[in-house]
Parts: C-alpha cells; structure tokens; sequence
C-alpha cells in the first residue's frame, strides 16, 4: 500500500491541507500551534465537542478528568469528517497530538503501518486494560501483523428501523422479512405519499446499505474477497447487485436516493416522512421520542436462496478509539492517566446512560433513556451479521465507492453498469 503519509503524496492530494482551520476547545491557535510539548500538557484531536454524539458527555468528562488531575492540562481539538487529513499534515510537520480519537477507516488503516501512531498492545497489557475490551473490539482493531492499533472504545450496531405506525397506516400488517415483502409494503407506503426507505446514497450511508444488500448472497470469507479486492464478479456477488436493482427499481428507495445524504435520511425517516431506514446506534439515539415509541428495530430483507438465514443487520467495534501518536509516546504518563481515566466503568456507563452510545468496552449500564439503541442491542441471534467493509477496503477506493454509490441508487441503471462502477472504484487501489 502506497503511504499516504508522505510528504508528496499527502500534501499533492490535500491541496490546502495545511490550512484547514481547527476548532480547539479551549485556544484559537492552529492545530500545528497548539500541539504543545509541555509535558503538563496533553493534547487530544477528537470528532467529539460540537454536535457529535457523545459531545456533552465527552467534554464534561474532559471537566472531571481535570479536576481529579489539577496538574495536568489538556487541550482538546475537534475536527469533523477531515479530522484524519488535519491530522496527517500536523504529523508531517512532527506537531501532532498526542491523542488521536477517530474510527479506523480510509487513511487511518495505514497509520500504524506507516509509523503515523504506535502500536498500543503494550500499553493496554501494562496498565492492565485488556479485560475492559471486549474481545471482538480487540480482534477488530488488531492488524494483519498483530499490532493493535488503537484503544477501542465506541462500537455500534445498525439495524434497519421500521416506523410501524406509517406501515399501519398504509396497511402493512407486518415488519417485511423478504424481498417481496418489502416490496409490497413500499407501494402500500408510496399510495398513502410515504417514502418507504430512506437513505443517503450519495455518501457513506447509502454505501454501506449497498454493501450490505450485496451481501445476501455472499458469505462473510466472499465479503471480504469482494470488499478487499474490488472483484465483484462471483456469482454471489453478482446475484446481490441483481437483488439490489430489483429492489430499487420497483421503488423500494426514496425518490432521488443518489442524492440524498445522511442528514437527509434521517430528518426524512425523524419527521415521519419515510417509514424505514438503515440507522446506526447515534442515529437510532437521535429519534424523537414521538417518532420512537412506534418505531421497531430488525433486519434488512432476505431474498431466496440467500447465504443467511435471518435478516441482516452491520455491527462493528471499529467507530472512535484512542490512538497514541509519537509525540504522545513522549508523554506517556500523562497519556496512561487519561486513558485510565476514560477506561474506568463509571465514564464508560455515562456514555451508555447520557448519550446512547454502544461501547467496544465490558459494562452493565443499560440504555434506557435510547430505547432503540437497547432494542438493536437486544436482537442478538434474531438477525444476521454480515461484514461491515471499512476496514478491507483499500483508503484510495473509498471516496470512488461513494460515487459508485450514487451512480448505483440512480433508478435505471443495470446490474452490469453497477458492478462495473463498483469495480472502477478499484482502479487507483
């Protein structure tokens, strides 16, 4: 794999990366600026302190975190969807944070490899964290060559919502379990004016829902050929793409899908517009009460000779971790108390309670105030997993397989033309 960290490749690519503007917590200073290498000082890039979810509970426990450790300073730096290329620029200029919170997708897959961040199995073995993990977070976020690559911490599941009072209204009398079901139920929606399935198919949403309609007929060794390769030519693989434009053709998707994004899906599905959507456990957090006591929690419908036996749902450990970068190495005492800190079941248990997040980490805190969240966490053996791609897909694919993604909602496109944008998707890898 080409590294992306290097200086030609990385500022090429970036034009203007150099530039973006940070959002620090607590100073107004450049990310480069602010990576400060006091000792007393640690330094964390996060996605968490605006409207993220887990936004409020992260920056009050940055507060105890402070108040338990009056010498130690730290400054908190927030970044959205461009935090890893914000970050890439600090580190070629050797001003990195010490701590990097982000999940492990595109140009994170490389960081370890390329010396970016550290390997952290032993730290976790040395501080004695590694019965916090649960072991599937630990198997995700662990490299082909053994290292781990990060502390895990956030995980999440993603059902399929279904809003039962707009399928009552349109006469559904049950949640669909097959593709004909399904079908029948989105005319039944579209007559009364409702959307059946929303959904963000020009960006990461639609590409996982994509990915995991696909996957009906792939098992999880033949996901992972596709997904890693860009090879969609197995008859599983083609036989998903032929049931996926089955579905969309016969209207199963909002109207102009391949422009909607994840923010559209969801004030579609929160306003009651649509009557389904794919949500992750931090949308399923965001329903409106109103909206959540008729909505259930399943799978996404099966087609015959499917390679499940129940409907599918994606669950994943590999959302935001701790990563440790060099600089941190330097001040790893510091860097061992916050992780310490953030380990300890109480701060865990108030991201469950406070902010409906699913966690990479042992705990007994339940949900209760997120009843969706609890609802996806309970389905257990009455779904089936198949395999979120994040992590086989090559970083120089994953931006070309979310045009793919549009070019695939597009009504009137054949099974032939998405497999090849799909394929195309590979071409730079």
């Amino acid at each position: 794999m080409h590294s992306p960290l290097t200086r030609r490749g990385l500022l090429a690519a970036g034009s203007g990366l150099a530039a973006t503007t940070v959002l620090p917590a607590l100073s107004g200073c450049s990310l480069v600026a602010a990576a400060d290498s006091d000792p007393d000082t640690l330094v964390v890039h996060s996605q968490l302190g605006t409207t993220a979810p887990g936004s409020p509970t992260y920056l009050a426990a940055l507060d105890r975190f402070r108040k338990e450790n009056p010498g130690l300073e730290v400054k908190n730096l927030i970044n959205g969807d461009d935090l890893a290329q914000v970050y890439e620029t600090s580190r070629l200029a050797r001003k990195e944070p010490d701590v990097v919170m982000v999940n492990l997708y595109d140009k994170t897959l490389a960081w370890t490899d390329v010396g970016a961040t550290v390997d952290v199995k032993g730290y976790l073995d040395d501080w004695g964290l590694r019965e916090r993990v649960r072991p599937e977070a630990l198997a995700a976020w662990t490299d082909a060559k053994g290292r781990l690559r990060a502390f895990p911490y956030f995980a999440t599941n993603w059902p399929i919502a279904y809003n039962r009072a707009l399928l009552d209204r349109a006469g559904v009398d049950a949640i669909p379990t097959t593709g004909d079901e399904l079908i029948a139920a989105a005319r039944k929606l579209r007559a009364k004016g409702i959307a059946p399935v929303t959904v963000g198919g020009n960006d990461w949403t639609g590409q996982k829902l994509l990915a995991q309609i696909i996957q009906t007929f792939l098992t999880e060794d033949e996901a992972r050929h596709a997904y890693s390769t860009g090879d969609f030519g197995s008859r599983g693989a083609r036989e998903g793409i032929e049931y996926f434009v089955t579905l969309r053709d016969a209207g199963v998707f909002a109207d102009k899908a391949q422009g909607l994004t994840s923010d559209l899906m969801t004030t579609q599905f929160n306003t009651r517009s649509a009557a389904i959507e794919s949500a992750m456990s931090s949308a399923l957090a965001k329903v409106p009460e109103e909206v959540a006591r008729h909505t259930e929690v399943g799978g996404w419908p099966l087609a015959d000779g499917s390679a499940h036996d129940k409907p599918t749902i994606l669950r994943t450990y590999t959302l935001i971790a701790f990563w440790i970068s060099p600089n941190g190495v330097k001040k790893i005492d510091a860097v061992e108390k916050f992780l310490r800190f953030m380990y300890r079941p109480d701060t865990v248990s108030r991201f469950i309670k406070e902010s409906g997040r699913d966690m990479a980490l042992r705990s007994d805190a339940v949900s209760t105030d997120f009843p969706l969240v609890a609802a996806a966490q309970r389905l257990g053996s009455r779904v089936s997993q198949v395999l979120l791609p994040d992590v086989y897909v090559p970083p120089a694919a994953t931006q070309p397989l979310i045009t793919a993604t549009s070019t695939s909602f597009t009504r009137g496109t054949s099974a032939a033309k998405v497999r090849a944008a799909l394929e195309t998707a590979y071409g730079s890898a």
